[in-house]
């Protein structure tokens, strides 16, 4: 194999700040200031958000079932708004959207049977995520498998085609997000996590997804209910799928081995700042300032913004913009010669 090269075009150009310990000090500082949840705005957050998806789907399934298929055009609509949905769900795991546990626990698992994801499970993998993301001695949970250049040419042709397979844009990033959170999620096994800890979380909301879904289907008919969920659900996935992509696997992201990892490091470096238009924030949910999530994961997703506007360093951080994104697409392999993700 050739020597690895940096994605095809200019090197990303963005501002840049020195993170030295003085620096990480003084921003996670001023992090902890936006940490608590706020239960007027997540309440006002989940009736600007909830209801209208109900609505939307609703007009949908009537569509589909008594021949008014023009209704189902709002798909695109009905999967934003669930992409909203799966960030309040995931706010609802790290028990930062609402101040009581139990009610962040009743709105995640409420929201788990509309993104198909289990709550408990999903919630713990995250976790994981968060305390290993950046570690390549820690790789393989809540992560975009991403191997190293001396790695890669250690594999045997076999392995490296299964890995090439793995990364190709057409996988990952189109034929693999609705397959995971529409059918790999309903197992136990072959999890990140053992299946003992999967089980009770994934088995309970299959039985939920069971009963909701069944009750529609002999409502509207499979049909019907197909054509108004699984669009939804692949567009969802697809942009959730995206999101969770470029959130790391950009060139200048951020990864190190074990001994020498730092937690707020890699959330500063190895997570971006996806500059995005106002309206995609919205639907979003805020989740591309993920730097500052990193670093305060407890900070609710409707108060990142207010956090990054207070601090104007943190927007001199990891910044990618929507044109740039698409230039990681062919990123595949840490190069830590160069410190960077590159390609093929």
């Amino acid at each position: 194999m050739s020597s690895p090269q940096v994605a095809a075009g200019r090197s990303f150009e963005r501002p840049s700040l020195h993170l030295d310990e003085t620096v990480i000090r003084q921003l996670s500082r001023h992090c902890l200031r936006f940490r608590d949840a706020d239960d007027r705005a997540a309440w006002f957050q989940f009736a600007t958000t909830f209801p209208p998806f109900l609505a939307t789907v609703g007009l949908m399934l009537f569509g589909a079932a008594s021949g008014a298929y023009g209704l189902l055009a709002l798909f695109p609509l009905a999967g934003a708004l669930l992409v909203r949905l799966f960030g309040i769900q995931h706010d609802c795991g790290h028990n930062s959207f609402l101040s009581s546990k139990r009610a962040n626990r009743w709105v995640g698992r409420l929201l788990s049977v509309f993104t198909l994801t289990p709550f408990g499970y999903w919630s713990r993998s995250h976790a994981v995520h968060h305390t290993t993301a950046g570690d390549l001695g820690r790789r393989g949970i809540g992560d975009v498998d991403t191997l190293t250049v001396d790695e890669y040419r250690a594999l045997t042709p076999w392995a490296r085609w299964r890995y090439r397979v793995y990364r190709h844009p057409l996988l990952l990033h189109v034929i693999g997000p609705p397959i995971y959170f529409i059918l790999f999620q309903r197992s136990p096994f072959g999890q990140a996590l053992p299946a003992s800890e999967a089980w009770r979380s994934i088995m309970a909301l299959n039985l939920a997804l069971l009963v909701f879904y069944g009750g529609l289907v002999a409502t509207f008919g499979a049909g019907a209910v197909a054509l108004a969920v699984l669009p939804t659900a692949c567009i969802a996935s697809w942009v959730g799928g995206w999101l969770f992509f470029v959130q790391h696997q950009f060139e200048d992201t951020h990864w190190e081995g074990s001994d020498d990892w730092s937690l707020q490091l890699a959330a500063l470096s190895g997570s971006s700042y996806y500059v995005m238009p106002k309206v995609l924030q919205w639907f979003t949910g805020n989740i591309g300032l993920h730097h500052i999530h990193h670093l305060n994961s407890r900070i609710p997703n409707y108060r990142l913004q207010a956090c990054l506007d207070g601090e104007p360093r943190l927007g001199a951080i990891s910044r990618l913009s929507i044109r740039e994104s698409f230039r990681c697409i062919g990123l595949a392999l840490w190069d830590p010669a160069s410190r960077k993700l590159v390609a093929f």
